[in-house]
């Protein structure tokens, strides 16, 4: 099994989501996060005062899928997310030792 976590931007996140239901992906978890990588942040002004903006907001997306799955599911997820300009996000894509679903205390590739 594997946990694909993904940062996307804001307004993403609907393409994303259909595209990750349309490939049979049955759950997700979605978090607003903010940070910063290459982007770099951007300065803004706000009553005549020039700040900077170091983190920017973005989405966070987490999905388990079987191990035969997760490639597809990053591509969904990069063809769906991309824009082309700095800022588009990153995935990480990590193994789990195991799941349990808490209601029927189902093990494994049956708790996905």
């Amino acid at each position: 099994m594997k946990k694909i976590e993904a940062v996307i931007r804001h307004y993403k996140l609907e393409d994303v989501k259909t595209r990750l239901t349309g490939i049979g992906v049955q759950g997700m978890t979605v978090s607003e996060v903010r940070g910063f990588g290459r982007q770099r942040g951007h300065k803004e002004t706000y009553r005549g005062a020039e700040y900077t903006v170091d983190f920017m907001p973005k989405v966070k997306i987490e999905v388990v899928v079987a191990d035969d799955a997760a490639d597809n599911a990053v591509s969904s997820i990069c063809e769906a997310a991309r824009t082309g300009q700095v800022g588009d996000g990153k995935i990480f894509v990590s193994s789990l030792e195991g799941i349990v679903r808490i209601r029927t205390g189902e093990t494994g590739d049956e708790a996905i």
